[in-house]
């Protein structure tokens, strides 16, 4: 099984509960923290987003400069500054970007249709979360190399994830499993539950506090 490369997308989908923030914050706590920003928008202030050890909090208006994880709590009013924010990581490239909840972006963002469509060229790594894939961006799909696929309650939400990863979605997995599809090598793999939110968050504190000692 591959993972995402440093440029790559991934495109996480699950109902509430399923296991899905715990498995894009292990996939981002094996990202490339140590040697880029990485910014992460929290819209729901999920907790266990804002106690990464070593995550550092900013505003809409701020562009991460050093490595590290760099989170942003936006209003769903902001729609204009977060545009704004991803227009500047566009134009300084090299910055991870990981939105949980993907769907509160909306449709309409042409900063983040670019990130989707020529971040991989520019560097620009994405994760990106969503309960509800019927109401995403159909370029968050279209655009991601790897998809890893939690339950989904409704019937129209396995419909447009199944349009991209090859595999009967309404095929129950045991608890915290999920499908796990690599676009470029056309596989579809059952995975079992990732570590613990504890494990994950001494991970990111070992690699985390060790930039920060050097920084």
């Amino acid at each position: 099984m591959r993972l995402p490369d440093q440029s790559q997308r991934l495109s996480i989908v699950g109902a509430t509960g399923s296991g899905k923030t715990q498995a894009a914050l292990w996939h981002l706590s094996m990202r490339d923290i140590e040697s880029r920003p990485w910014l992460v928008y929290n819209f729901k202030s999920d907790k266990s987003i804002d106690s990464i050890p070593h995550a550092q909090s900013i505003g809409v208006e701020e562009l991460p400069i050093k490595p590290g994880v760099y989170v942003v709590h936006p209003h769903p009013s902001q729609t204009d500054e977060v545009e704004a924010q991803m227009w500047g990581v566009w134009e300084k490239e090299g910055i991870g970007v990981y939105v949980d909840e993907g769907y509160m972006i909306g449709d309409r963002n042409p900063a983040f249709r670019a990130l989707l469509t020529q971040g991989r060229s520019k560097e620009i790594p994405i994760i990106v979360l969503s309960q509800r894939p019927v109401w995403m961006d159909r370029f968050v799909f279209s655009e991601s190399e790897f998809f890893q696929v939690f339950r989904l309650n409704h019937r129209k939400d396995r419909q447009s994830v199944e349009a991209f990863v090859p595999s009967d979605l309404s095929r129950r997995l045991p608890e915290f499993h999920s499908y796990y599809y690599d676009v470029g090598e056309n596989k579809v793999t059952v995975l079992r539950p990732v570590p613990g939110i504890e494990e994950i968050h001494r991970t990111f504190d070992r690699r985390l506090a060790r930039i920060r000692r050097t920084l």
